[in-house]
């Protein structure tokens, strides 16, 4: 089953802190993703881009753009449980 995201807040440093539907909760250190994929690089160039993520409407997804997003089975695995 995928799991879904019931809330996410973006913090400093290229962080986001991600609650799913089943109470798990993690902090997901983007700055990984950018220094290793060439579309993640434009978050830090783009002004403005970094906080207009969203939630897609399956809330399985976080996006920023057609060619930025983050799975929410990889946030849920690779993230830090807090």
């Amino acid at each position: 089953m995928i799991p879904r995201i019931k809330q996410f807040e973006i913090s400093d440093n290229w962080k986001l802190l991600v609650t799913f539907d089943d109470g798990f909760q993690v902090c997901y250190d983007v700055k990984d993703d950018i220094d290793t994929l060439e579309e993640f690089k434009s978050l830090t160039t783009e002004i403005g881009l970094w906080p207009m993520a969203q939630l897609d409407t399956s809330r399985t997804c976080i996006y920023w753009s057609d060619r930025i997003d983050l799975p929410s089975d990889t946030i849920y695995e690779y993230g830090v449980p807090i």
